[in-house]
């Protein structure tokens, strides 16, 4: 199963009974495409980079989802025809997910590297007795 990300923006004028209704009913479609929700975000009505539907302003909503790709497909078309939706985003990841304990891994390593307690320093080079003269070529 692949994760995924799906974000979609429901009309400023929904009631937050509205939006509630919706997101039990994307649930649902989720459940019944065999797929599983994991995590849903409300994360509540904001302004828009720019106009979407005749709309300035919008009701963000996010989905973690785990399931195949039946299942964001269906989800995607009843996005597409939910009069309350203006805009839906899908993003799968999972290869990111990935990548990220790849990197999270690999910098533990080198903080491990790190810490390790370095050698003890070599011991300067041996000083001749204070007696005996060096030979050093002269000019």
């Amino acid at each position: 199963m692949r994760k995924y990300e799906v974000i979609f923006i429901v009309r400023p004028d929904s009631t937050d009974e509205d939006v509630g209704k919706l997101v039990t009913q994307m649930e649902g479609v989720v459940a019944g495409a065999g797929g599983k929700v994991e995590k849903v975000e409300k994360m509540g009505r904001r302004r828009l980079a720019y106009r979407v539907a005749r709309q300035r302003e919008g009701f963000y909503v996010l989905f973690l989802i785990e399931g195949g790709g039946d299942t964001i497909k269906e989800l995607e078309r009843r996005l597409k025809v939910t009069d309350a939706v203006i805009k839906f985003l899908t993003v799968r990841i999972d290869e990111e997910l990935e990548r990220a304990a790849k990197l999270k891994e690999r910098r533990a390593k080198q903080q491990a590297k790190k810490q390790r307690p370095k050698p003890a320093a070599a011991p300067p080079p041996p000083q001749p007795p204070a007696g005996i003269e060096t030979s050093e070529p002269r000019p």
